[in-house]
């Protein structure tokens, strides 16, 4: 009999040892694969985030900000320059400009194109706010005119849909399709309330800047400022409103980890006639609660593992101990303490490959429940301080919409805001609750997984017969047969 089935056989001599270590070797390799597993599950998550979260920059004239401040609006080309720069997954373009209701005495910019009118209706009542940022009344006891409507706000963008430049969370088409941002043509994308306001289907049109403009598609992002608007091709918007430029370049990170780099680069290649502005800081709670999570699973993979060969272990001296007067024999009729040795071994490997066997079936049906129980634990800590609402701060002043009209302060009251459209909910945009983060995360079993326990198991067994190894090198034929 060679060595080896010698080996495989004696690890089921003893049916009751043999499945008692089998059990508890089990439960130790299951924890060590449900740990691996959220390792691996936060890891993948830390590297979404980071592509996906605090990643965005925003590029603006110098000195202007909304429809408030000065400077000379971005061009075309700086639009494709920043595109080009390194790191940068993506850079949309926007322009916006309010436009009047036929026959409205709505107050306007300036100079002001007065082709920028629209037999469109805004479904927002004015308000005190509304009255006194576009010229219906100049205080709160003024009556405004009978016949004063808020003006509406026309987006002209390269990507329609992105909620970046939106202000919004989510973006949803109800009706209708998409548009090309890219295209010239007299399309839009028209908000839920305006669309209702005005009887508005897709297929419809309405007269804006003295053209007809084809309705395509009806949206809905859950913002009362936002649904009132009208998305249009940059390009198309460009035409209609007799401007050439750009507002605003949002721009995305292909890893937050190079945002800073990224910034400092389109600083230096737009130099002065632009303000570049990033929101790293909202990632920071996501990623540094990930990073605990992290923590926790691989001290616990190493705890797991060290167990499983302490467990192995104090096995495989006690079975050597059992069998000193076998090793005697053994070596007394020529064998070797090497063959000796890897008799034990295989033994121990029997014994650790059944148990892993049970313990990653184990470990990956219990993966997903014990990954959720560390993200409930790790964010019902912090979740007090990381939920953004649309358009909203960090939480530590107030917020204003790009309307210039309500907005969110750090605790959900309302604010009225500043003349002309102020926003200073940048670094919330695109981050509603970072408890959702961290709520999708899941494990995923591939056959790496299988792998790694596979070597897991071999590890536990090597290190669980080192000791044992060493005893039976001590084991000395002539003593036994002496006690014998």
């Amino acid at each position: 009999m060679s060595v080896l089935s010698r080996g495989f056989k004696n690890a089921f001599r003893n049916t009751i040892r043999t499945v008692s270590i089998v059990v508890i070797l089990a439960l130790s390799i299951a924890l060590a694969v449900v740990m691996l597993l959220s390792v691996k599950a936060v890891d993948a998550k830390i590297t979404d985030v980071k592509a996906s979260v605090g990643n965005t920059i925003t590029v603006t004239p110098a000195g202007a900000r909304g429809f408030a401040g000065g400077g000379t609006p971005l061009t075309t080309d700086q639009l494709d320059q920043v595109a080009s720069t390194k790191h940068v997954a993506s850079a949309v373009g926007s322009l916006q400009d309010r436009v009047r209701t036929e026959g409205s005495s709505t107050g306007g910019p300036i100079g002001q194109n007065a082709n920028a009118v629209t037999n469109l209706v805004s479904p927002i009542t004015p308000g005190v706010i509304g009255q006194q940022n576009n010229g219906g009344a100049s205080s709160s006891t003024d009556i405004a005119p009978p016949d004063f409507t808020l003006p509406i706000t026309f987006t002209g963008a390269t990507d329609p849909t992105s909620t970046r430049v939106n202000q919004v969370n989510s973006f949803t088409i109800t009706s209708g399709t998409t548009i090309d941002g890219s295209s010239s043509d007299n399309v839009a994308l028209v908000g839920k309330d305006l669309a209702e306001k005005n009887s508005l289907s897709v297929g419809s049109t309405f007269r804006a800047y003295g053209q007809d403009i084809t309705v395509k598609g009806i949206y809905d992002t859950g913002n009362t400022f936002t649904n009132a608007g009208v998305i249009m091709p940059l390009a198309a918007l460009q035409e209609l409103s007799g401007q050439t430029g750009i507002t605003s370049i949002d721009v995305k990170v292909d890893s937050v980890d190079n945002l800073d780099a990224t910034v400092s680069a389109l600083q230096k290649e737009l130099g002065t006639t632009a303000d570049v502005t990033s929101d790293a800081t909202s990632a920071s709670d996501t990623v540094s609660s990930l990073d605990n999570i992290r923590t926790i699973a691989l001290y616990s993979f190493v705890g797991a593992l060290v167990a499983g060969s302490v467990i192995i272990l104090l096995s495989m001296v006690m079975i050597v101990r059992e069998r000193r007067r076998e090793i005697g024999v053994l070596k007394a009729i020529g064998s070797s303490n090497s063959k000796i040795s890897l008799q034990f071994v295989t033994e121990a490997l029997t014994l650790t490959l059944a148990a892993a066997a049970v313990g990653i079936l184990i470990g990956i049906v219990l993966a997903n429940p014990v990954l959720d129980v560390l993200v409930k634990s790790e964010s019902s800590s912090t979740t007090a301080s990381a939920t953004f609402g649309p358009g909203a701060g960090p939480g530590n002043g107030p917020v204003f919409n790009a309307d210039g009209g309500n907005g969110n302060n750090g605790n959900g009251a309302q604010r009225p805001g500043p003349p002309q459209g102020v926003n200073f909910g940048d670094v919330g945009r695109g981050f509603t609750n970072f408890g959702d983060t961290l709520s999708n995360l899941s494990t995923t079993v591939g056959l790496d997984v299988l792998l790694y326990g596979l070597i897991a198991a071999i590890l536990i067994a090597i290190l669980g017969s080192a000791v044992p190894s060493y005893l039976i090198a001590r084991i000395r034929p002539a003593e036994i047969m002496r006690v014998e």
